[in-house]
């Protein structure tokens, strides 16, 4: 039977609604913004999250220019209206300064496009990793080459405050235990070859490279770091290839014994906080430092670890594989629960998770259904479908690799949309 003409314009205004009401049955809208960063051209590429399969979808004008050399790390302020790429530059030594590396600040505009901003200095050379604050009015970043390296050969940290207006940053000064008339520094030291750090409870925590060590601070008033009194924390770690933690445990990954150290994060007198060996660890108390530490489940070369926003559940990102089995992933991402201190016995259902060649970065949608991870060798991300409940990880209903940039480093991703 034919519509009538009237029929027939009731039927495309009620398509031409759907389409702009987003009830398609393609997809659900966009729930997030994605970047990932790229080293080859020193890019930023750019995705939209979709709500009802998870696919990422290119932005307009994309891919952006990261503002420097070798893209390293890269957050995302509360509120999704700032993005922060550090660029650690070209240079690699203690003395040269290459004048491409630095803090590039950048607005959010509509559609998930980058608006450059501004670049800012750290007060050592050749940074290494950013944090914020857990109120995200100050950011640390880390330099593998403190500004006293010829004398002290370790690195430090530069303090920004945030302007939450403009996202400009302002140098914060070290004023503790100053000296009478003497100037404030500009920086904080920590250990040798600092790689990363995680702000954990009140405290940031540092690891680093030369002795294998972790140093602590608390966070105190105006951005301040504070001596805790440990001072340097040991490990029995071979080499530290990440730290990652929340309100309750520290996370190493050691990519030297192909382990994983937790710990708990203990409280200390007068507010400040350390690294403590977690209950019933009594292997921990013999040499075998953390919770656990076991082997990866036939895994190698952990790189990274990403905790869930639940706080439920561990993911540990492998870049190859001891396995002989032919079903094994060559890269892969182990899941734990992480409820269970120890690590031990706690693998999630059906990991290890198999994701693209040379895992960097994990990162979770802000409506906790999707987590995505970067991959370096391929410049691909991949997607999972993420269940809240399990931890369980399995493929998106319409494909799960997403070309992104030329040898891929960390990716972030946006909790708000407007």
């Amino acid at each position: 039977m034919k519509l009538s003409w009237f029929g027939r314009l009731a039927l495309a205004l009620f398509a031409s609604l759907a389409l702009g009401l987003g009830m398609s049955a393609c997809g659900g809208g966009t729930i997030a913004y994605l970047w990932v960063l790229g080293q080859q051209f020193n890019q930023i590429a750019s995705f939209k999250v979709d709500d009802f399969t998870g696919n990422l979808t290119q932005t307009p004008h994309e891919p952006f220019a990261s503002q420097g050399a070798n893209p390293i790390t890269l957050l995302v302020k509360s509120g999704g209206r700032f993005v922060y790429v550090l660029n650690q530059g070209s240079a690699d030594t203690p003395t040269s300064d290459s004048g491409d590396a630095g803090v590039s600040v950048f607005s959010v505009g509509g559609d998930g496009t980058l608006n450059y901003l501004q670049t800012y200095q750290t007060q050592g050379l050749q940074p290494m990793w950013m944090q914020f604050d857990s109120t995200n009015g100050f950011l640390y970043v880390l330099d593998k080459y403190s500004p006293d390296y010829k004398t002290t050969g370790n690195g430090s940290i530069t303090a920004f405050s945030i302007d939450s207006t403009t996202g400009r940053l302002t140098l914060v000064l070290n004023t503790q235990s100053v000296p009478p008339n003497s100037p404030a520094p500009t920086f904080w030291e920590v250990g040798g070859s600092p790689l990363q750090m995680k702000q954990a409870g009140s405290c940031l925590f540092t690891v680093n490279l030369a002795d294998q060590s972790i140093t602590p601070y608390s966070l105190g008033a105006g951005g301040q770091l504070v001596n805790v009194t440990t001072g340097k924390i040991a490990t029995s770690a071979v080499n530290i290839s990440s730290i990652n933690g929340n309100s309750s445990f520290v996370i190493l990954t050691d990519n030297g014994n192909n382990t994983i150290l937790p710990y708990s994060v203990g409280a200390l007198a007068g507010g400040a906080e350390d690294l403590e060996l977690g209950p019933g660890d009594a292997a921990a108390d013999a040499g075998a430092e953390g919770l656990g530490g076991g082997f990866l489940g036939g895994t190698s070369n952990p790189t990274q670890s990403f905790i869930s926003s639940n706080n439920k559940f561990l993911y540990i990102l492998n870049q190859s594989t001891t396995s002989t089995t032919v079903n094994q992933p060559f890269s892969s991402v182990t899941g734990f629960l992480l409820t269970n201190p120890s690590l031990q016995n706690s693998y999630l259902t059906g990991s290890p998770y198999s994701v693209d060649s040379g895992p960097v970065c994990m990162v979770g949608d802000p409506t906790n259904k999707y987590v995505y991870v970067s991959a370096h060798n391929s410049g691909q991300v991949t997607g999972k479908l993420y269940d809240a409940n399990t931890g369980a990880l399995s493929q998106l209903s319409r494909g799960s690799t997403f070309s992104a940039a030329g040898l891929a480093t960390c990716l972030a991703i946006s909790g708000a949309v407007d």
